[in-house]
């Protein structure tokens, strides 16, 4: 039986991708938008999470994980983006349908179960919105993405991943017929809006600067 609840991994998880973009401590406030939850009821986690010493935490001063504690975040998002991989590649989900179920099954608690999954999908890098997957130490493949953005008339370049994976994006550029893998050519930038016309499949696109920025490639 694992020693943390599906709440206290999730915790866990949030405190770890908060943590990356925080200079000290995640703050209580941070962490109740980030799970929807009430501060109060925050404050009170935190306190059973340093009780099992995954966490440092006082008050005002915010939350850090220990090393413990980031085994179990990293874990449960090793989880989370080979299940998101087995949902797209075996059983033909969309991208933008595969977040909340895989947010179940990240908490199935078998290694055995993870490490045969994750030999079964072949050992993949990155899951279908282009994060990295950790493998079973812990340890993160090396990314040289590039936001669409950054590019250049001219270049021909392959879809990474997405920065934004909220499901009215994924379908945005679902309908558009841009997936992970595609050669996208760049074929003009607007100076006005800094708007892009690409190709991708041989059909002429325009993007917003938005949408480039959203779009990781390499």
């Amino acid at each position: 039986m694992s020693r943390y609840t599906f709440t206290e991994e999730n915790y866990l998880k949030a405190i770890y991708f908060l943590s990356q973009d925080a200079e000290k401590g995640v703050s209580t406030n941070a962490i109740s938008e980030s799970l929807e939850t009430k501060p109060s009821t925050v404050t009170e986690m935190l306190r059973r999470l340093r009780e099992k010493g995954v966490l440092h935490y006082k008050k005002y001063q915010g939350a850090e994980l220990t090393e413990e504690g980031e085994k179990v975040a990293i874990s449960t998002v090793r989880k989370h983006r080979l299940w998101e991989c087995f949902l797209v590649d075996k059983l033909n989900f969309g991208w933008e349908e595969v977040h909340d179920i895989a947010e179940q099954l990240e908490h199935i608690q078998s290694r055995q179960l993870t490490d045969r999954l994750e030999e079964f999908l072949g050992f993949p890098k990155y899951d279908p919105h282009g994060d990295p997957i950790p493998d079973k130490n812990g340890v993160f493949p090396h990314s040289s993405d590039l936001s669409l953005d950054n590019c250049k008339p001219g270049q021909t370049v392959k879809v990474r991943g997405v920065k934004d994976t909220s499901p009215e994006f994924l379908k945005y550029i679902a309908k558009l017929g841009i997936g992970l893998g595609d050669d996208i050519h760049i074929l003009e930038i607007e100076d006005f809006d800094h708007s892009m016309m690409i190709a991708v499949h041989g059909k002429k696109l325009q993007l917003s600067s938005i949408a480039c920025k959203n779009i990781f490639v390499q």
